[in-house]
């Protein structure tokens, strides 16, 4: 059931949150919040990704605002803290923000920086947490077969958990991983699955050892769980640079996994400056349950009217793509 349009634009509030550090291309983080008969829900796909994807994001967010979901099968999820392309001498004051978490996401491959600002950041964070830390790193497929095979031979001695999505393409991954294979570290798959017409190609190419699973980008709880059965494989869920409304979905998608073997990327409200409700992790893990954005935040986040009505607008495509989708 697509509710009305107007029903959506009626609880609408557009907010912007400004970064701790830029991340992913962004100082502040746009998203748009809606209320349902379930409660809360977040609107927040990227600026950059056109009415046709953005759309499945409105899926997500309606099936949390408007309908049951999965029962959880725990009531606390185990999150990692996400260090950022930052200089290696800012690691400890970033993984500082992170309570108590003894996993680490480590951002490499960025534009602009060299495979030795990737071994320094990671170097500081193994620093930092010690032997019995876990280390990830994401290059969110921005290295070719050759330049992932000599980055990780060059942060395998960091004692990686897995590399997540180092290579673009399906082909790239299965040949990186049919050359890494001797040294054990396993190979995650995001992009290839989230932004995939076929997220299942991953796991029939044996392309990945771990699949990273985000609630909005896949259309919903159901959907997400579809995948993860489908393609047999472990799951991580991960936030899409969410807001505390749209970590809520995240950690409900984690908790309702059979399996949950990882940490997840649900620590992201730590990122922040602010934001529209405290969900930051506490001890490595926050909880399950739904929230309610703050009145208080909500007013102080809100977004510049120009902005506001950018989102607004975008709903309302979305909303028409999703009717156009359905035949109605």
């Amino acid at each position: 059931m697509i509710p009305a349009v107007s029903e959506l634009l009626d609880s609408a509030r557009v907010v912007a949150l400004p970064m701790q550090t830029r991340f992913r291309g962004v100082d502040t983080r746009e998203a748009l919040l809606f209320e349902g008969p379930e409660g809360w829900a977040e609107f927040s796909p990227f600026v950059e990704y056109d009415d046709a994807e953005a759309a499945t994001w409105l899926a997500a967010a309606i099936d949390y605002a408007y309908a049951p979901q999965p029962a959880p099968l725990r009531d606390r999820v185990g999150v990692n803290a996400t260090v950022p392309a930052v200089d290696a001498a800012r690691v400890p004051e970033v993984l500082a923000r992170f309570s108590g978490c003894r996993t680490a996401k480590v951002k490499v491959a960025e534009p602009g920086q060299t495979l030795a600002d990737d071994v320094d950041r990671v170097r500081a964070v193994r620093d930092a947490l010690g032997p019995e830390g876990r280390i990830r790193i994401d290059a969110n497929g921005l290295w070719n077969v050759d330049e992932a095979e000599h980055a990780v031979h060059a942060l395998a001695a960091f004692d990686l958990e897995y590399v997540e999505q180092p290579c673009a393409s399906v082909p790239e991954l299965v040949e990186l991983r049919r050359r890494i294979a001797y040294m054990g570290i396993p190979v995650a798959a995001d992009e290839s699955i989230r932004k995939s017409g076929d997220p299942l190609a991953v796991a029939r190419a044996g392309a990945a050892d771990i699949v990273v699973i985000k609630a909005q980008p896949l259309g919903g709880l159901t959907h997400a769980l579809q995948i993860v059965t489908a393609a047999g494989l472990p799951a991580v869920v991960s936030s899409a640079l969410d807001t505390a409304i749209g970590l809520t979905q995240g950690a409900a998608l984690a908790a309702a996994l059979p399996t949950l073997d990882y940490d997840c990327g649900l620590g992201t409200a730590s990122l922040f400056q602010d934001d529209v409700a405290d969900l930051r992790p506490a001890d490595g893990a926050i909880p399950v349950g739904r929230l309610s954005p703050d009145p208080a935040a909500l007013t102080r986040l809100a977004a510049a009217d120009e902005r506001r009505e950018w989102w607004l607008a975008r709903l309302a495509r979305c909303h028409h793509e999703l009717l156009g989708n359905r035949g109605v």
